[in-house]
């Protein structure tokens, strides 16, 4: 039987460290997950354990979103439940005056395809979002050179006019 689609919820400082738990079971990066440029959504299932996860941050101009921490746990994979909650941090951050998504991924460019995202550069990625936690995590570790990017347009809905 599926799930009901619960909607993601903001994670307080209360939740950072189940969210950071879940993050590191999904082998993602966990790196400032409290700093307050970190926008971090989680789903819970129904025992309350965190389940899913989406969140980004944002340039210093704002127009260019560094999606992260977009995860479900292995018993959701497959469902569709990873890319509503990647559109969710999507449309959060196109919201948000961002006009530019871009990640990074080693093993999940399929599924980033499907979302409408294309291969990036790396460098240009490390530049438009200079000062983020993940960039700067990645630069600094020397990981950025072994990362692969992605990137794709945010278009804001356009408003219905009768």
């Amino acid at each position: 039987m599926p799930l009901a689609e619960p909607t993601p919820v903001r994670v307080g400082p209360d939740d950072v460290d189940e969210v950071r738990a879940f993050l590191s079971a999904c082998d993602l990066t966990v790196a400032g997950l409290a700093d307050p440029g970190v926008r971090l959504w989680a789903v819970r299932g129904a025992t309350g354990a965190v389940v899913g996860t989406t969140g980004y941050e944002t340039g210093p101009d704002g127009r260019h979103a560094l999606l992260r921490s977009v995860a479900v746990g292995p018993a959701l994979r497959g469902s569709g439940r990873g890319a509503a909650l990647a559109r969710f941090a999507m449309a959060d951050a196109t919201a948000g005056g961002a006009q530019r998504a871009w990640l990074f991924s080693r093993r999940s460019g399929p599924f980033w395809q499907g979302l409408g995202f294309a291969p990036a550069d790396r460098a240009e990625l490390a530049t438009v979002l200079a000062g983020t936690t993940q960039v700067e995590l990645f630069r600094t570790t020397g990981q950025l050179g072994r990362e692969v990017a992605w990137s794709r347009p945010l278009v804001a809905p356009v408003p219905f006019v009768p």
